[in-house]
């Protein structure tokens, strides 16, 4: 079997490895992870079924079983090796799955056959490049229902003094999340761009703002609370000083997502699948 495979547009899998990843929470993702082994093997390819503790740099070619949380992670760990990731969607959503369980087949016909592109996603980095993010970062205050005086600078030039429940710095993946649901825009995951939302502001002047991703966003505290929370993709969160400044930026790494060439997969597609964009209310 050809290890090495190339698709029309010339995106390149290496199938030398793969990787199959699933949260060991999910007794069907354990199964599926599996199944898909032995599928994989009876067409001539090496995988190795891991969890999503147990992430091996060697790989090549990442399969995801879950939700997007779960690929989330993923793409954060392997986007410094420029390892595509397909997901499987076992959750709700999926936003950034291209199959389903019952598609796995057809999924791994795809790219055996060429009929894929890998598509480059921009991250955020924070804090020197300690934490990186593929959907956003959210920045909140240290207390329960507490709102946070916030002001956002922009290539060390203030732009936004915000009274809110925090703020979110979101990528063009990430404005289908989170972002979307604080009233930021929904962009097209390929743009050179971010989002800047506040959350639930305490002013009917403060609107969300899209740039450029070559602009240096900086967070800065007033100095009456003691800590400042922030978060990447919701999943890892630290502890700051509310005197510490915030500098986000856009990470020098970016995740590869391999898309497939399935019906219903394109992103307007997907909106109106999940979102139900632009879809007229039947009463």
């Amino acid at each position: 079997m050809q290890k090495v495979i190339k698709s029309v547009k010339g995106d390149i899998v290496n199938l030398q490895k793969i990787g199959i990843f699933y949260n060991k929470e999910n007794q069907k993702a354990n199964y599926l992870a599996l199944t898909i082994g032995k599928t994989l093997k009876h067409k001539g390819l090496d995988s190795v079924v891991l969890t999503t503790n147990e992430y091996d740099s060697d790989i090549t070619f990442a399969i995801v079983l879950g939700g997007d949380g779960t690929i989330l992670r993923t793409a954060r760990f392997y986007a410094p090796f420029e390892v595509p990731i397909l997901g499987i969607n076992l959750g709700r959503l999926g936003f950034l799955s291209q199959a389903k369980s019952n598609q796995v087949d057809e999924a791994i016909d795809c790219i055996l056959s060429g009929k894929f592109l890998i598509e480059d996603r921009i991250m955020l980095s924070a804090r020197n490049g300690e934490m990186n993010a593929l959907n956003d970062f959210v920045i909140k205050g240290d207390g329960f229902s507490r709102t946070s005086r916030l002001y956002v600078h922009i290539n060390d030039n203030i732009v936004c003094d915000y009274l809110a429940d925090g703020i979110i710095i979101s990528t063009p993946t990430g404005s289908t999340a989170y972002t979307l649901s604080a009233g930021g825009p929904i962009l097209f995951p390929t743009l050179d761009a971010m989002v800047v939302v506040p959350i639930c502001p305490h002013t009917m002047n403060a609107r969300p703002i899209v740039i450029p991703s070559c602009e240096v966003i900086k967070v800065t505290s007033s100095q009456n609370k003691p800590l400042l929370k922030i978060s990447a993709d919701g999943q890892n969160t630290l502890n700051l000083d509310a005197n510490e400044d915030i500098e986000i930026k856009k990470s020098q790494y970016s995740a590869k997502l391999l898309l497939l060439n399935l019906e219903k997969n394109s992103f307007y597609s997907v909106l109106k699948e999940k979102l139900h964009w632009g879809l007229s209310w039947k009463g």
